[in-house]
């Protein structure tokens, strides 16, 4: 039996956004030339406070690019956000990739490098600062980055794990 098409289906991926952070390119010297593989890594977002990153190799780009979308959506998160900002400064280390972020005033818009701020705007965040700091390394960069997000807690949270209110 045939699914009917026009039955109506809620989508969750049909609102997230899919961005390529980095493409490395790699190659293997073997008897007939060269042979060429693609790493990919890439961004899910919903701008929303949802985000997720997936990093997939493959032999062929399109492959790539594909099986790291597919991982990214398996690997989301959910950020903590204070309004249009981040609730407090936090500075987080992954291998030799530091990143460090601060709150900022509404109408500042997204200060920061082009992997943390790709980060940043997938997230939803419209007023933060944000610094690499150490390692210019894509991946490295990312996890620091995700580190940091997933590390913010919101003031009631802080609050209630302390016993105070």
């Amino acid at each position: 039996m045939a699914k009917n098409s026009d039955s109506p289906k809620k989508n969750v991926d049909s609102e997230l956004t899919e961005k390529v952070l980095y493409i490395n390119r790699s190659a293997k010297v073997v008897k007939g030339g060269r042979k060429f593989s693609f790493s990919a890594l890439i961004l899910v977002g919903d701008g929303k406070g949802r985000v997720g990153y997936g990093f997939a190799k493959a032999n062929e780009l399109t492959d790539a690019i594909r099986k790291g979308g597919e991982a990214a959506r398996k690997n989301m998160y959910t950020i903590e956000l204070e309004g249009n900002t981040i609730p407090h400064e936090v500075r987080t280390k992954w291998d030799g990739a530091q990143v460090l972020m601060k709150p900022a005033p509404a109408g500042t818009g997204v200060i920061a490098g082009s992997k943390v701020r790709a980060i940043l705007e997938a997230v939803g965040i419209k007023d933060v600062m944000a610094k690499n700091l150490g390692a210019n390394n894509p991946l490295n960069q990312v996890r620091a980055t995700f580190k940091a997000l997933l590390a913010l807690r919101r003031r009631e949270q802080i609050k209630r794990a302390r016993g105070i209110a």
